[in-house]
């Protein structure tokens, strides 16, 4: 027999997944060592955030070793926190964050009270550049491990500032203190300060450099 043909003017529905509507996407992160190992952190999914990938921060932390230890993390740009949150899970003292994004620097507090860290940690809502150069971390605090994370679009865009940034942090930190600063390959750390003092490993689409004070 021959194949039946559909009744002019009839169409057949195309499937459609149903759409998320308004709702954010929750994307969890997770602490990949220490104390906190496997806990997972919110995060949002606001486009403006651009975690550290899992194998990027695991490899960071294989570079600064058991120095985290007692240190004053210090999470610039800080986003979702996870860099300075997973400094704490492996020993360090406290923790600062500084974003300016209320609604993320709000994620940052939750992650903090749920892995009851809370009490060693101190928010900052503010322009990590204007924040730096107005108070910044206190010297007299245990050495720090700065964590230097921007969106990497700054790089190009404010280069001069970035540049002037990084130089701030190697000339005040107290002695023994970590300067880490992660880019994407498009920036050459040899622009860096002090560029022959940094350890910079590629971890393709990003760099990572360490810097021991």
């Amino acid at each position: 027999m021959g194949r039946k043909r559909r009744p002019a003017g009839r169409k057949t529905k195309a499937k459609t997944r149903p759409r998320p509507g308004n709702r954010p996407v929750v994307t969890p992160l997770r602490i990949i060592g220490g104390n906190f190992r496997g806990r997972k952190l919110a995060y949002h999914g606001d486009p403006r955030t651009r975690p550290m990938k899992d194998r990027v921060r695991e490899a960071t932390f294989n570079l600064v070793g058991p120095s985290v230890k007692g240190k004053h993390a210090v999470d610039l740009f800080a986003g979702t926190g996870a860099l300075g949150l997973e400094a704490l899970s492996r020993g360090a003292a406290q923790a600062t964050f500084i974003e300016q994004h209320y609604p993320t620097a709000r994620t940052i507090r939750e992650n903090a009270e749920m892995l009851e860290v809370n009490d060693v940690c101190q928010m900052v809502t503010a322009d990590t550049f204007l924040w730096s150069q107005d108070e910044g971390p206190s010297t007299d605090d245990p050495p720090w491990l700065v964590f230097c994370s921007p969106p990497y679009a700054f790089y190009q865009d404010r280069i001069d500032e970035m540049l002037a940034l990084i130089a701030s942090y190697i000339d005040r930190a107290p002695a023994e203190s970590i300067i880490v600063v992660e880019s994407d390959t498009e920036f050459d750390h040899g622009q860096l300060p002090q560029p022959d003092r940094w350890d910079s490993r590629k971890y393709s689409p990003a760099i990572v450099g360490v810097l021991r004070v």
